[in-house]
């Protein structure tokens, strides 16, 4: 690994006397964990295959002993986990000590999701998370990682940070996982190497400084923000960390940690942070930080009252008055509200619907809720994001089983046969998850599988991929 002479020089007089041992274990080969999905698993208990370790400040993440072909996982596409350094799940750790009551959550900089399903998997049931990306690709990426966790609780969006002064003091909880520098990157990517200069860390110090004050009116008087970083440097972190405090009257607020996990304490006595080294920790590079907005300001606002905009509004609500097909889809049905928007149907949590429909009108949202599918002239579709819900009523459809070799057929794409099982809509699954539809014409089965997230590749690994049994 060749690493650019200027960061040698950095970590130098950061890590003193440890520095050998640090850029040592840069070349090693990076750790491989997960993150199970709570919801599923609960589910659909499936046992690991082999041995796996936990990681431990994590209730559902694990460590694998080498790295399986993930792409030819019909689980992996399922939302039954997801593919996530195990450093990163530290926020898991942060949420579940901070937070116990239910809260209005961003997500600020989410692409391509790994933070997002993880706050979800933490945060208190009732609470609503607003997941963003700036560059429209990327909240794609996200939006994608989001349906198939399968939460209704979420609204993907796709906005810059200072978007978010419209809802002043709406969030209790804000997590910047802000563009970096990737140091912390380094053993993963080369192409981190390769780009990273002490211009570029620099431009990356002032970036993060304008996300933190654009975002920060959002935040309500005693809200919580979380900054992090996947890089080592100071200029990024601590002292961004005391930029805040003293710009923006942030306070430092304390994490317990266990020794065991050796996490490694901020480097300035004045800053209260967490770092993750590879040397130390079992992970990647990670830089973490909580912020407390001050005062204890209970009058914020925690819902928006939806108001229809449209110009036929004395005529028009998005609400569906008779639900009775819809709601058969879907477990807990009453607990939803049912909404047609430009023909798509979708089913949003009765206590964040008109805080999501609100949100709709004022942010770009790319998904929300559980989109169940579209009307097309006289007929309803079902969507992907229906098969992929924790809420799927699965009885509502005739189930079919693929064996593994159908289950990558249909996640290519590809047109497959089911002549044994009766017309019409068909969920499909795979060890009993389900994992898309097809609509069976007898003769052939029409692949409702989105196109853009089907396996491109012709071939399958030579080597075992199975995690579960």
């Amino acid at each position: 690994m060749n690493l650019p002479a200027d960061f040698v020089k950095s970590i130098n007089l950061l890590l003193g006397t440890e520095v050998n041992t640090f850029l040592e274990a840069l070349q090693e080969n990076a750790p491989v964990s997960i993150r199970l999905n709570p919801f599923k698993r609960t589910r659909n208990p499936i046992e690991f295959l082999s041995q796996t370790e936990p990681v431990l400040w994590s209730q559902h993440g694990y460590y694998l002993k080498e790295r399986p072909s993930f792409t030819f996982d019909p689980l992996f596409h399922s939302g039954y986990y997801y593919v996530q350094e195990a450093s990163s799940m530290f926020i898991e750790h942060i949420v579940r000590q901070l937070i116990s009551d239910s809260v209005n959550c961003l997500d600020l900089c989410a692409a391509p999701g790994g933070k997002s399903t993880s706050l979800l998997s933490s945060l208190p049931e009732g609470s609503l998370l607003v997941s963003n990306e700036i560059i429209r690709q990327r909240a794609n990426i996200l939006s994608e990682t989001m349906v198939k966790f399968g939460n209704p609780n979420s609204v993907v969006t796709n906005n810059d940070p200072n978007d978010f002064a419209a809802l002043p003091n709406f969030f209790d909880l804000i997590l910047v996982d802000a563009p970096c520098s990737g140091e912390g990157m380094f053993r993963k990517d080369e192409v981190a190497i390769n780009e990273w200069s002490a211009q570029n860390v620099n431009m990356c110090k002032e970036r993060q400084k304008n996300i933190l004050n654009d975002v920060w009116a959002s935040l309500r008087p005693g809200g919580i923000l979380i900054y992090s970083t996947c890089t080592y440097n100071t200029s990024e972190n601590e002292n961004n960390a005391l930029w805040a405090t003293s710009v923006l009257g942030a306070e430092f607020t304390e994490v317990e940690v266990e020794l065991e996990w050796s996490i490694t304490k901020s480097y300035n006595d004045k800053v209260e942070a967490y770092r993750f080294f590879p040397h130390k920790t079992k992970g990647e590079g990670l830089f973490v930080t909580v912020l407390r907005k001050n005062g204890t300001d209970e009058s914020y606002q925690t819902t928006l009252s939806y108001k229809n905009t449209k110009k036929n509004k004395k005529h028009f609500s998005p609400f569906i008055k008779d639900i009775s097909y819809y709601e058969g889809l879907i477990n807990n049905s009453t607990t939803y509200d049912y909404v047609d928007l430009e023909n798509r149907i979708i089913a949003l949590p009765k206590k964040h619907s008109s805080t999501l429909l609100s949100l709709k009108e004022m942010l770009k949202v790319v998904s929300m809720g559980i989109e169940l599918g579209e009307i097309k002239g006289k007929n309803f579709i079902p969507s992907h994001a229906l098969a992929m819900s924790n809420d799927l009523n699965m009885s509502a459809f005739v189930n079919y089983e693929l064996s593994y070799n159908e289950a990558i057929a249909f996640l290519r794409s590809e047109a497959i046969s089911i002549p044994d099982a009766p017309k019409g809509f068909i969920l499909l699954t795979y060890k009993k998850e389900p994992i898309g539809f097809v609509k069976n014409l007898a003769n052939r089965a029409n692949n409702l599988y989105p196109h853009a997230w089907r396996i491109r590749s012709g071939h399958l690994p030579q080597s075992s991929i199975f995690i579960f049994k």
